[in-house]
């Protein structure tokens, strides 16, 4: 699996970018499901990161249901990652139906969600 880079200078935490770049590539489609992903030891040495920092990112990862673990197999991929893109477009609209209904606008709800993301 060819991960991107992370960016040293960003405010966003190396976990995140790489959290969010290993999701955003499932996704897509470009990690589908099934997949095996490297070991945390593997990718934390590719990546120049703490194992710590790389077994957190696939614990996340894993509790959102993009990737599963099966012990000693390894970890990847979920097979049921489909659906999680069609539950959070539900999520997300109904969050902007509340935030109309609450007399929010565009700027405001995304402020309320960056906040409480972090």
């Amino acid at each position: 699996m060819d991960v991107h880079p992370l960016d040293p200078a960003s405010g966003t935490p190396p976990y995140e970018q790489l959290r969010v770049q290993i999701a955003r590539r499932v996704a897509d489609g470009e990690l589908p499901a099934g997949t095996r992903l490297p070991t945390v030891r593997a990718l934390a040495g590719e990546l120049h990161l703490a194992v710590n920092t790389v077994a957190r990112v696939y614990r996340e990862l894993e509790a959102d249901g993009v990737v599963v673990t099966e012990g000693r197999r390894g970890t990847f991929v979920a097979m049921s990652t489909s659906g999680g893109s069609a539950e959070a477009a539900d999520a997300a609209a109904a969050y902007v139906r509340e935030a109309r209904r609450l007399g929010l606008g565009l700027t405001e709800a995304t402020g309320l969600v960056e906040r409480v993301w972090r």
